[in-house]
């Protein structure tokens, strides 16, 4: 057990699957496992494992940030042997090209958090992903014919990121970023740190251009084609 995770070492699978809604970590198990077993609720960060289509795997909730996400997931691969982290979660855009509902594979974040200088001990602005599971990810979608739009992302500290900081997203070259998000380069600093794996599949529910989004009631579903194409990834 750590401060945050009560599981045994023994409940929590090397693939983890980690949405930031402690609820939609709970959808996911309920509506796609077999054999679900609630592994985790202190402070309501929801984990479960069970098994998809035979494949033994975890859902663990990250919460909302970089600090979040970085006790969860250090803790995870630190402590409980996790093997690969793949965050499924949703980000705004400030992209024309980047519509409502798209699904979008982050093959790097970029960010101004500090969360590198303390992790690195270096200052290192942009992270990547794992590129094998990249490709197993974008072959799956080709599979099921889902269509994924790779790129950069930037992460950042402020939600309001998502709807506005006109001025900041022109100086960091605005159409070279496909969505905005607060978490993965925190996990992607932390696998290349501990030596990991780490994927992050978003679907995006804001668009600063269009000023639409999903209404949050209706983002659960919303989401159902992104996990699925996850969920799938994993199992090869």
């Amino acid at each position: 057990m750590t401060p945050h995770i009560e599981s045994k070492k023994e409940d929590i699978a090397e693939i983890v699957l980690m949405p930031g809604d402690p609820l939609r970590a709970k959808y996911i198990a309920e509506t796609y496992f077999e054999d679900a077993k609630l592994i985790n609720k202190i402070r309501n960060m929801y984990g479960y494992t069970g098994f998809y289509k035979g494949k033994r795997l975890t859902v663990f909730a990250s919460g909302m940030g970089i600090p979040s996400i970085g006790i969860y997931a250090y803790e995870l691969f630190k402590f409980y042997d996790v093997k690969k982290i793949i965050r499924i979660g949703s980000c705004g855009t400030f992209n024309k090209n980047i519509n409502i509902g798209d699904v979008i594979l982050a093959q790097e974040a970029y960010s101004l958090s500090d969360f590198d200088d303390f992790m690195l001990e270096k200052n290192v602005k942009s992270m990547k992903s794992s590129a094998t599971l990249n490709e197993i990810i974008l072959n799956t979608a080709a599979t099921n014919n889902v269509t994924v739009k790779t790129g950069k992302i930037i992460t950042s500290d402020v939600f309001d990121l998502y709807v506005d900081f006109a001025n900041f997203i022109a100086l960091h070259e605005k159409e070279n970023y496909l969505g905005t998000e607060m978490e993965a380069f925190g996990l992607f600093t932390l696998a290349n740190k501990l030596k990991k794996e780490t994927a992050c599949l978003l679907t995006v529910v804001d668009s600063h251009n269009t000023n639409k989004s999903i209404p949050a009631e209706e983002r659960e579903k919303a989401l159902d084609e992104m996990i699925k194409l996850a969920l799938d990834s994993i199992i090869k």
